[in-house]
């Protein structure tokens, strides 16, 4: 390896950047996960100087991003799917256990139990529970919430969204992610309030955040508890 490569290899290490991932993409993105990694998307043609001074163009960023994750209480990690592990349910953490002996995939009641057998498929095993724990939850809400509003919808979905907690279709769908259901209840019923005024007020004006605050008077409440603890809501 020559002088000047193993200079810049070693400069993106002490950055912090784990991966570099080349794609047809035609420019250059930065992507701090809640762990802390630096993840850089370049287009194939991209060499090492053209991605340093990116990186180095956005150092600031990238620090502040860094001490913003370092500084979170409680952190992110990733999931192991091993005896003991916390896993998130209606704003409670839960311990996994692993029986020596269980038909069923994935039971809950006073924790989660996983069966040795599904532990290679855990995360799918895990998603597929809480999207169907997400939708009896979230339309119990919708349909307490309906009788307040005299609202109508077409129907509920479950979806996989990574950045969006709730969606109104203009057929009267309502759309949430299934990780929503890891949130408290009250966090929970705000993003189904939002989405049910949406089915009258289409925009964010001040009408309808009056229709929102008539529903749940403190509902900044729970908004700020979205923004600061959403990083923690996923496997």
């Amino acid at each position: 390896m020559r002088l000047h490569d193993r200079f810049m290899n070693n400069n993106l290490v002490n950055i912090g950047v784990e991966k570099i991932i080349r794609s047809k993409r035609k420019t250059i993105a930065l992507q701090i996960t809640d762990d802390g990694t630096l993840i850089v998307r370049t287009p194939f043609a991209a060499d090492r100087e053209t991605i340093m001074a990116v990186i180095l163009k956005h150092k600031r960023w990238i620090d502040k991003k860094k001490r913003e994750i370092e500084a979170r209480n409680p952190k992110f990690s990733s999931r192991e799917f091993a005896n003991g592990e916390d896993f998130l349910y209606l704003g409670k953490y839960y311990k996994l256990e692993i029986p020596n002996e269980q038909k069923v995939p994935l039971i809950f009641y006073d924790g989660f139990y996983l069966s040795k057998e599904a532990l290679p498929q855990a995360r799918e095993v895990f998603i597929e529970w809480y999207k169907k724990a997400a939708y009896e939850k979230i339309l119990e809400r919708v349909e307490l919430y309906l009788q307040k509003t005299r609202l109508k919808y077409k129907e509920v979905k479950i979806t996989n969204a990574q950045k969006r907690w709730g969606s109104c279709s203009h057929s009267g769908n309502l759309n949430f992610p299934w990780r929503l259901v890891m949130a408290p209840l009250p966090v929970i019923d705000y993003i189904v309030i939002h989405e049910l005024v949406h089915l009258k007020v289409k925009n964010h004006k001040r009408t309808f955040w009056t229709k929102v605050k008539e529903l749940m008077p403190d509902y900044e409440k729970f908004e700020d508890w979205l923004k600061k603890n959403s990083y923690l809501l996923k496997l």
